[in-house]
């Protein structure tokens, strides 16, 4: 049987964010892509799918995307994969972060494997593509599965908006090139999965995105 990618969007944290717990449907192994937090939520959602979570991914370094990463890692044995390097001062600070936000305590982690532009991990029998794509954070990566035309795109790019860039190390030149040069050109009929609120395609973003589309930078 072929590795097939299946899905589930959990929205965690009082931020609403989008951890999404994806498994290859053949061996039913999968990996939690940013766990920001209501782990034993996480868990309990794994478990009503039979899938056994191998690793945990993360796009960056943000708490709301990265806050239950320690805690997961610790509990299971997990090894987790991103995000790039550059994001390494955000996951350091997210304690801190954590206590500004009235969060449940944050740990910060050292990733087992920091990634880079053109890596790929491995989740049971799938495969995803590495795509560094800075501006949110200096440090920000997204995940492409190519079979399926599915993107996780973090904080990179939302339906009708894109990533802010006021917080530290952001860049709205570099957001903008991540998205046109990077995202783009994977293909109009790619979904992504944002960090926050509905899916959407990058065909309709190129359209119609009043920060990003054809017509608005052009």
């Amino acid at each position: 049987m072929s590795a097939t990618l299946r899905c589930e969007i959990i929205p965690v944290t009082p931020f609403a964010q989008n951890c999404s717990l994806i498994w290859d449907s053949s061996t039913l192994r999968g990996a939690l892509v940013d766990a920001g937090g209501e782990t034993e939520r996480l868990l309990e959602r794994a478990r009503h799918h039979g899938v056994t979570i191998e690793k945990l991914l993360v796009t960056h370094g943000h708490l709301d995307h990265a806050g239950g990463v320690a805690d997961l890692a610790d509990q299971l044995g997990l090894p987790i994969e991103g995000p790039h390097q550059d994001d390494e001062f955000w996951i350091e600070g997210m304690p801190e972060a954590g206590k500004r936000y009235g969060f449940p305590p944050l740990r910060s982690f050292t990733p087992t494997r920091w990634l880079k532009d053109g890596d790929t991990v491995t989740v049971g029998g799938l495969t995803l593509d590495v795509i560094h794509c800075p501006g949110h954070t200096p440090g920000h990566v997204v995940f492409h599965h190519v079979p399926s035309k599915a993107a996780f795109v973090g904080d990179v790019l939302f339906q009708n908006s894109i990533g802010r860039t006021d917080f530290p190390r952001g860049n709205h030149g570099d957001l903008i090139r991540s998205i046109r040069d990077k995202l783009f050109p994977l293909g109009d009929d790619i979904t992504f999965i944002p960090g926050h609120g509905p899916l959407s395609t990058f065909g309709r973003e190129r359209q119609s995105n009043p920060y990003v589309s054809d017509r608005a930078t052009g």
